[in-house]
């Protein structure tokens, strides 16, 4: 965005675990690597949890040629980045804003939770990252349920070019009705936000719940069918596609 790359929770490991043989393990390989990356200016972190802020991956950032990017985390996550060595990271409480790389940054609500060690749960904070530029707007969702907080982001901000919002890991309900959407709610999400284009993520990575691993875009493209969009408003990209998106530019 405008000149800056911007990695959102990145994750480079074989595993999303706190042991160094504990489940879950990937699904499929990065679609890139350390090596293949350009210089990396900022990351954004949703939350704390295994499979969003993994450490190998952000300590290796941390220590790039060319200096560490800045690092954009919830309240009471500087303070962890700190202890692994890392001093290049900013805090955020929601709908905190701060101009930083020519951009400007929004810490925006969730519904999700925190914890990394089973007795820390909530001790940090959650939620979902707005990147401005002159003529770009993205929303990167993070990890959530649904709930009003997206007709609230929707009213503050004047829409967005592009989002990524989260379309995986929905089974069974019971458990995961209050902590991930559906592709369903997905479309929900896009259509509250008023998100020109939206990209599905958060699925077919990690096996972290009991909906097969190909049922999300499946399921996106019949409630994208359901709402009247076509195929491009709401899209799934293959693990390690690229695309260039220069046509969500705004002319302006």
């Amino acid at each position: 965005i405008n000149g800056k790359n911007i990695l959102t929770d990145p994750h480079l490991s074989k595993r999303a675990s706190p042991l160094p043989f504990g489940p879950p393990a990937r699904w499929v390989k990065p679609g890139l690597d350390f090596e293949q990356l350009p210089h990396i200016d900022a990351v954004v972190i949703s939350h704390n949890h295994y499979d969003h802020l993994d450490l190998p991956t952000v300590k290796r950032l941390a220590q790039q040629a060319g200096g560490a990017p800045m690092f954009f985390v919830p309240l009471g996550i500087r303070e962890w980045m700190s202890d692994q060595g890392i001093e290049t990271a900013q805090e955020f409480d929601w709908w905190d804003a701060n101009d930083a790389l020519g951009l400007k940054f929004h810490f925006v609500p969730a519904q999700h939770f925190s914890s990394r060690i089973g007795v820390d749960r909530n001790k940090t904070l959650w939620g979902g990252w707005v990147i401005e530029a002159p003529n770009f707007r993205f929303y990167f969702a993070g990890d959530t349920g649904y709930s009003k907080d997206f007709a609230d982001i929707g009213a503050r901000f004047d829409g967005f070019d592009l989002a990524a919002i989260p379309i995986g890991a929905y089974d069974p309900r019971s458990v995961m009705a209050f902590m991930h959407v559906t592709p369903e709610e997905a479309v929900k999400i896009h259509q509250d936000i008023g998100a020109k284009y939206s990209v599905g993520m958060h699925w077919g990575t990690f096996r972290l719940t009991v909906e097969p691993m190909d049922e999300p875009p499946q399921r996106l493209a019949k409630a994208r069918e359901n709402a009247g969009l076509n195929e491009s408003a709401f899209f799934v990209m293959q693990h390690g596609e690229t695309r260039n998106l220069s046509k969500f530019l705004r002319k302006n």
